[in-house]
């Protein structure tokens, strides 16, 4: 009989990472709290792939493509502001590299139109979002599209926030299902068949249905139901060991089940104490120029009970505290406290420090920013060599996927 054990063709030792922004024009420093700086590290460590997702951008802003061009720019020279390596990762755009749709595409033959409409985000896009018809085909499938982004380059890590993890989930069961149906050794699977064949049709039935479960819906606890039904069969040693075989691998794993890697949450708020978002009016950019940080910050909303400047405060209803959280140390974070509740400090003096920090932080991205503001070619060239280098490992997936599938030529 063969080995039972699975055939992969993933590098056991590759640590590869895939993240992607849509392109939203010049980022603010919440991305880069709750994102960059992290992508900063990662490449450091990982072999990192960060994309341009403006395909995905399509998805929802479909009537007004004119902005995607320039807003890519943008957001890549914000990426390179931030420390971002084009000599550590490889930076591209997703619909540079053709591939991605044809993954995409392939993946759609096989994933149950149900998967799609049960996103969480999915229904409550199309209630938030009134004013977009986003009753398409491209917004429903954007998760597919998601999936073949990430299991092109065979990531083993995605960096996400904890609301994003449904989503890596779904492209873990996407990849399962594909290994499922594309990936089965003949020889295993003949010798599987068989042996089902001798038990009662009941059993066969439910032995089946627990198959399914776990290798398409991911219910990882049905195969020991299985194998207990295996047990309890009257089949002979070499016919349990088939179907055993077939229940605990026996298959390629041509597309790789990602793994989430948690993002730490960002600690950086917008001005106002809601989520930094350009739409709320309430975010610093990245390259903010120096008087416009100043004065947002000197008008952020402070402790709405200190009217006047004698009166005490408390920092923890002070959005200007979150930020001191983010950017003082322990001995400037005291003064605010004890200054603050004595009405000790006024609140412009409470604010000079986070302007400060902010400023310092800001300074080595101007610097490395200045470049590529002078010269835009250096990001077109940037993203030319990192779409070359991302579409060569995706055409030795693609080429792994279609063998798969039997579109071989």
């Amino acid at each position: 009989m063969t080995s039972t054990a699975s055939v992969s063709t993933v590098p056991p030792s590759d640590d590869r990472v895939l993240s992607g922004m849509r392109p939203t024009g010049a980022l603010h420093l919440g991305h880069y709290h709750g994102a960059l700086k992290n992508w900063v590290q990662l490449q450091n460590t990982h072999r990192c792939f960060f994309f341009v997702a403006d395909w995905h951008a399509l998805t929802t802003h479909y009537e007004t493509p004119e902005t995607i061009a320039s807003h890519t720019t943008e957001m890549v020279i914000d990426w390179l502001a931030a420390g971002v390596d084009p000599a550590k990762a490889t930076l591209f755009v997703q619909s540079r590299v053709l591939e991605h749709a044809e993954l995409f595409l392939l993946l759609g033959m096989g994933t149950p139109l149900s998967w799609l409409e049960r996103v969480p985000t999915y229904k409550d896009q199309i209630a938030n979002l009134k004013d977009k018809d986003l009753t398409t085909y491209g917004f429903l499938g954007y998760p597919l599209l998601q999936a073949a982004d990430i299991l092109i380059y065979l990531a083993r890590y995605v960096p996400v926030g904890a609301d994003q993890i449904p989503h890596i989930e779904m492209s873990r069961e996407i990849a399962r299902r594909f290994n499922n149906l594309y990936g089965k050794d003949p020889q295993i699977e003949a010798q599987a068949r068989a042996a089902a064949a001798k038990l009662p049709e009941d059993v066969r039935q439910q032995y089946h249905a627990l198959r399914r479960a776990a290798d398409q819906e991911g219910l990882t606890e049905k195969r020991d139901e299985a194998r207990q039904l295996i047990a309890a069969s009257k089949l002979s040693r070499a016919e349990k060991d088939a179907l055993r075989a077939q229940l605990g691998g026996g298959r390629r794993q041509i597309l790789r089940e990602p793994e989430v890697l948690l993002t730490p949450e960002s600690k950086l708020p917008g001005l106002d104490g809601r989520k930094m978002s350009k739409s709320y009016g309430n975010a610093i950019a990245i390259r903010e120029e120096r008087a416009s940080v100043e004065h947002k910050v000197r008008r952020m909303p402070t402790d709405p009970a200190r009217v006047k400047r004698t009166d005490p405060g408390n920092p923890e209803r002070c959005p200007v505290w979150q930020f001191h959280l983010a950017y003082s140390d322990a001995p400037t974070r005291e003064w605010v406290q004890r200054g603050c509740t004595t009405a000790g400090i006024g609140c412009l003096e409470c604010k000079q420090p986070v302007i400060d920090a902010i400023l310092r932080e800001q300074q080595p991205m101007l610097e490395r920013a200045q470049p590529y503001l002078d010269n835009p070619r250096l990001v077109r060239d940037i993203l030319a060599d990192g779409c070359d280098k991302a579409r060569a490992v995706a055409q030795q997936t693609m080429q792994t996927v279609r063998d798969a599938m039997g579109l071989k030529g």
